[in-house]
């Protein structure tokens, strides 16, 4: 397999004002059938409030486009838990390939590190391969697979559960 070619784009937090573009892009990776359960994108006002305030980042072309974005959000309310966020990460198709996927995701990992984040984990679906590979190439491990997990459109799909542990954060 190829390597991804150093990505041209600049990482900055992502705003409202970059809603747009990246519900956008939120809505091609519904329309794979294979990045998410969801079926519809939120408004802005529902997003924010389910995800974490930092660690939100957007990859910005030359051209000013919105590339892709991550961010993330946390597994449970527990506060044992208040150190564990699940990964959400997407990229427009004319962006994939390029090495934006890991310029995010390794953004992610620090930023995540910085707010005392000792562990990320993602659900993928198997067939999103191009995910996997993506996030093992960033220190993430696989820890098993959820079969039959939940429902896509009437099918019972499976995921695959990963996670990754940071070096830094929670390490007393």
């Amino acid at each position: 397999m190829r390597e991804p070619q150093a990505p041209v784009v600049r990482l900055e937090p992502m705003q409202e004002r970059h809603w747009l573009e990246v519900c956008s892009i939120y809505l091609e990776g519904i329309a794979t059938g294979d990045a998410t359960f969801e079926t519809a994108a939120p408004s802005w006002e529902e997003w924010d409030q389910g995800h974490l305030p930092f660690a939100r980042i957007v990859a910005i072309a030359p051209d000013g486009n919105v590339q892709g974005w991550a961010s993330l959000s946390l597994v449970s309310k527990r506060s044992a838990y208040a150190g564990v966020a699940e990964v959400s990460i997407y990229l427009a198709a004319r962006a994939r390939g390029k090495g934006v996927g890991s310029a995010l995701l390794e953004r992610l990992v620090q930023e995540s590190e910085l707010n005392g984040i000792w562990t990320l984990q993602a659900s993928i679906f198997p067939e999103n391969e191009a995910s996997l590979e993506l996030h093992s190439r960033c220190g993430f491990r696989e820890v098993g697979a959820r079969t039959r997990i939940a429902k896509l459109k009437g099918v019972w799909r499976s995921t695959i559960l990963l996670e990754r542990r940071s070096g830094i954060s929670g390490q007393d």
